[in-house]
């Protein structure tokens, strides 16, 4: 298949210990008229799907019937989104150095566990029919269940949206800066966002102006920081001019609550602490308290002052994905982090109720039959895409607890299931294909239109 189609595939890069952009070449090769017309894929698996799609033309040009309909945001670049066996890919036509770099970074990301978009392919040697060079193209996949940011706005986004938006932003960059990585491009345009229990998880789109170093210095992180603030700033202000978002929001005020938010939460998990000797249970404190926001310590160095007097505590290696690692473990269900948090929760209150000795897996095996299991299943044939399966599970038990509330009695879980079913989900917006069936008015939201009519968000 692939002779006669006259591809050439190549494995990614292996060189993994290297930081930084891949090196340049003095020049660009000439490409031999025997392989004139070739495509040159560089992807982690073939992929022969990919050898179906039109890259003899330019990618502005595509034929509808290649194209998912993704609304094209602001970008520096030609970008379209494909439809690939039974998935959506992003498609980016850059220069050749910028997509092997960014594939690079992003392959790097992957297997340090940050969020990320999947890499799939960069593919040169593009030419049309007649011979002509096509620009290389960068491919990655779509992530299913999430939204860049104009996406969650509805006809006024609420300022504790916003603020929540701005948190998961935050939280992205700490862990990138944490692993060395820095950005240069820092904007919620080059971000995704999912639903996380009640807040948002933030992935990372474009890496082409990324660095990925030992260790950042501070210098470089308040620098990331500023641009942050910066970008976020103007995107608040274009939304604002066009009625996206409440009136008395102050864009220059609210893009400031990065910095606030990353500042916060780089000093809890980095700060040098020092406490007297007889204090010792103020290690095992610290240690709970960055488990509560999301981190591991893997490692910590104490050190004691020359009298002896004091103890001083800094966290050496920090690892998010606390409880996506606990729940995983348990019961095998992979979610976001806070999605996470609240299921652990209600696994530990259906022991505590059922079985308070009983064995924690044989327990959580117990809560995913009765619990998790029933309510996924429960969950309309035509609603299944409307939110990953977490955060429904998420939802219905704080719509049960909502119920409850309000009828002063412990409304039974089916009772509470059905209701949420026809009151709320029916009525949520589909986002799992939301982007691939957008009507005008979102496409027109999402390429920088106002939106007149939506649900609340």
């Amino acid at each position: 298949m692939t002779e006669s189609s006259g591809a050439q595939w190549t494995d990614e890069p292996t060189d993994f210990d290297q930081h930084g952009k891949l090196p340049r070449t003095g020049s660009t090769p000439t490409v031999p008229a025997s392989v004139l017309g070739s495509l040159n894929i560089t992807a982690a698996s073939t992929d022969p799907g990919l050898l179906d799609l039109p890259w003899h033309i330019k990618l502005e040009d595509w034929p509808a019937e290649n194209l998912a309909a993704l609304p094209r945001g602001i970008s520096r670049h030609v970008v379209r989104f494909a439809h690939l066996d039974g998935s959506v890919i992003a498609i980016k036509e850059t220069s050749e150095h910028v997509a092997r770099h960014e594939y690079h970074m992003l392959r790097k990301l992957a297997r340090l566990d940050v969020p990320c978009v999947e890499p799939v392919a960069v593919i040169t040697g593009r030419t049309t029919p007649s011979g002509a060079p096509l620009d290389p193209v960068l491919v990655t996949r779509h992530l299913k269940f999430s939204l860049p940011y104009r996406a969650l706005f509805s006809q006024k986004l609420r300022r504790d949206t916003l603020t929540r938006l701005i948190d998961a932003q935050a939280l992205l960059l700490v862990r990138l800066h944490l692993i060395g990585f820095y950005w240069g491009d820092v904007s919620l345009s080059n971000t995704l966002f999912r639903r996380d229990a009640g807040a948002f998880a933030a992935y990372l789109v474009d890496a082409e102006t990324g660095e990925l170093y030992p260790d950042l210095s501070t210098g470089q992180r308040e620098y990331d920081l500023e641009i942050a603030r910066v970008n976020i700033a103007g995107e608040l202000m274009d939304l604002l001019e066009g009625g996206l978002i409440e009136e008395k929001v102050d864009p220059v005020a609210t893009s400031e609550l990065i910095m606030e938010s990353y500042r916060r939460l780089w000093k809890e998990l980095t700060e040098k602490e020092s406490f007297e000797l007889g204090e010792r249970w103020r290690v095992g404190a610290r240690i709970r308290r960055l488990n509560e926001l999301g981190f591991d310590v893997e490692e910590y160095a104490i050190k004691t002052t020359p009298d002896g007097a004091t103890i001083q505590l800094q966290p050496k290696v920090v690892d998010a994905g606390h409880h996506q690692r606990r729940l995983l473990r348990l019961t095998g269900i992979d979610a976001q982090e806070n999605q996470a948090r609240r299921l652990l929760n209600e696994m530990d209150s259906f022991r505590a109720d059922t079985d308070p000795d009983q064995d924690e897996e044989i327990s959580a095996h117990g809560w995913v039959s009765s619990i998790f299991e029933p309510i996924v299943r429960a969950i309309p044939r035509e609603l299944g895409g409307k939110l990953e399966p977490a955060e429904v599970v998420h939802e219905v038990l704080e719509h049960r607890w909502y119920m409850s509330q309000a009828q002063d009695r412990n409304t039974p879980l089916s009772e509470a299931l059905q209701s949420y079913i026809d009151t709320i989900l029916r009525h949520r917006r589909d986002e799992a294909a939301i982007m691939l069936t957008a009507d005008t008015a979102t496409m027109a939201m999402l390429e920088g239109g106002v939106l007149t009519n939506s649900e609340d968000d």
